[in-house]
């Protein structure tokens, strides 16, 4: 097997991002029901939408053999919109070898915090990396309620 690399993500790679970002909702570890999976990725990310919405972030993914394994991007000030990781590659310490990329690109550019809204799933993971809650919240999506929280992290 090949080893797994940590490049930039671009317009090519965004509609296999969206098939990470589904397969991650729908066949990882979850702590939602199906009906609030559902409602939050009701299909997979593809199209314009989609492109309009990573462009303007830095996007780090990780691949192996061709294939993304997982994806975390920052935008200017430091908030971190996207972390999936697919869950053939979840424990394997994928989440932080993208985190310590998006990290120093975030201290390369000044920001002086982090910052996230963090799905049930992510906390932990977050918490890892020196993240604390700063509050929870719940936000409704097609019906749904869903918990997470937003968590910072000075730099």
């Amino acid at each position: 097997m090949a080893e797994i690399i940590l490049r930039t993500g671009c317009a090519a790679d965004y509609d296999a991002l969206g098939e990470l970002m589904f397969d991650a909702i729908h066949n990882g570890p979850t702590k939602y029901t199906a009906a609030q999976s559902e409602a939050w990725a009701p299909k997979v990310r593809s199209g314009s939408d989609w492109a309009d919405r990573l462009s303007g972030k830095d996007v780090i993914m990780a691949e192996q053999d061709g294939v993304a394994l997982g994806f975390m991007s920052i935008e200017p000030g430091g908030y971190i919109d996207f972390a999936y990781i697919r869950p053939s590659a979840q424990g394997s310490g994928l989440f932080r070898r993208l985190y310590r990329a998006v990290l120093a690109r975030a201290e390369a550019a000044g920001e002086t915090q982090l910052s996230t809204h963090a799905s049930l799933m992510a906390q932990p993971a977050f918490t890892a990396m020196g993240f604390d809650v700063d509050f929870h919240e719940t936000v409704q999506i097609e019906g749904q309620q869903l918990a997470r929280a937003h968590m910072i992290k000075t730099l």
